[in-house]
């Protein structure tokens, strides 16, 4: 009787200890799952979103077209980039982490100057993104994401600051920090205070 019982007991604790091992299975593969989903969607938010910054671009290069007042044109919708004879955008998509609507940035002058997600859900990618996306560098959430037009990622690289310059100087000005010694001022160009030019 007695072996019986330890028979049976030991049974029990086998059976226990397998139904613990598939549980943790089990949770480890949908956590594997849920991530994967993640990057996914992820993915798919950067690739819109580009297609869609890039797309906000073209309409305003082309709204502007003949026109004399300076500044940015934007469309009302999304819809709107689709609609022309050549369209600026395939679809107009929904955001792809929430599958509902996009937040809108508008433009103080109107219309759609950007999108967003509305998810405040954590990124997966934090980093080393492509070009046009640089300034997502360190963002917490998704909807610091920012798909827009104008671009800042691409602002700054057209921009490039003058850097070792001090005020009122310009390259190759004598006394500047990166100007070569003896070497001429173009014609034109003030000369520092103090400074003779060269013959």
């Amino acid at each position: 009787m007695r072996g019986h019982l330890e028979n049976t007991r030991g049974i029990t604790y086998l059976a226990l200890m397998f139904s613990i091992v598939l549980i943790g299975i089990s949770v480890s593969a949908a956590r594997q799952w849920s991530v994967m989903m993640q990057r996914e969607k992820e993915a798919d938010l950067m690739a819109k979103g580009i297609e869609i910054q890039n797309a906000l671009a073209m309409y305003s290069a082309t709204m502007q077209i003949g026109r004399i007042m300076p500044g940015e044109m934007y469309p009302q919708s999304l819809a709107e980039l689709t609609r022309s004879y050549k369209p600026f955008l395939r679809r107009a998509y929904q955001d792809p982490i929430t599958g509902g609507d996009w937040e809108y940035m508008r433009a103080p002058t109107g219309g759609i100057m950007g999108v967003r997600s509305k998810s405040k859900m954590k990124p997966i990618k934090e980093r080393d993104f492509p070009l046009a996306l640089r300034h997502f560098e360190g963002r917490k959430t998704y909807h610091d994401w920012m798909f827009q037009h104008p671009n800042p990622s691409t602002q700054s690289m057209l921009m490039p600051p003058m850097m070792g310059l001090l005020p009122g100087t310009v390259p190759g000005q004598p006394g500047a920090p990166g100007s070569v010694p003896g070497a001429t001022t173009p014609p034109g160009v003030p000369l520092a205070p103090g400074a003779h030019r060269n013959p």
